[in-house]
């Protein structure tokens, strides 16, 4: 029992997309951290969804330092044309760098909710133990009664 041959053509189903979209996109960035891991390598992946939401990968060091290594690169090669390619790496720097914060404060919050959950959840099952013991005293109170 093989795999069969995938036809290289846009699914047209929206959720199947959707899922092959992220199955492919694990996979590209597992590949890609064994890349990094058995060459010793330096590594940034970007992926942008088809709603333009971007997926990074990067390996060891944060995005923005290799992205900053690969332009100082750019720069130092004076590369014919180049200027664009340089201007384009910097707005995608200065980008990844206000999303990894906008993630942080993000992570942040969803923690602190969290916190915030669990506190509302221990409180309502005190005051759900709080009930049944008065519920019990009642009982016991109209029994003596």
């Amino acid at each position: 029992m093989g795999r069969r041959k995938v036809e290289l053509k846009r699914i047209e189903d929206k959720s199947s997309r959707q899922v092959t979209f992220s199955k492919r996109r694990s996979g590209l960035f597992k590949k890609a951290h064994q890349l990094a891991v058995l060459c010793n390598l330096e590594l940034v992946l970007i992926v942008f969804s088809g709603n333009g939401r971007p997926y990074e990968f990067s390996s060891g060091n944060s995005s923005s330092k290799i992205l900053e290594r690969y332009l100082a690169h750019l720069e130092s090669e004076k590369i014919v044309g180049g200027d664009d390619h340089i201007a384009e790496t910097r707005r995608m720097i200065e980008t990844m760098s206000v999303m990894q914060e906008k993630e942080k404060k993000l992570t942040e919050e969803k923690l602190l909710k969290g916190k915030e959950l669990e506190d509302l959840m221990k409180e309502k099952q005190d005051g759900s133990s709080l009930n049944s013991n008065l519920g019990q005293t009642r009982l016991a109170l109209l029994e003596l009664l």
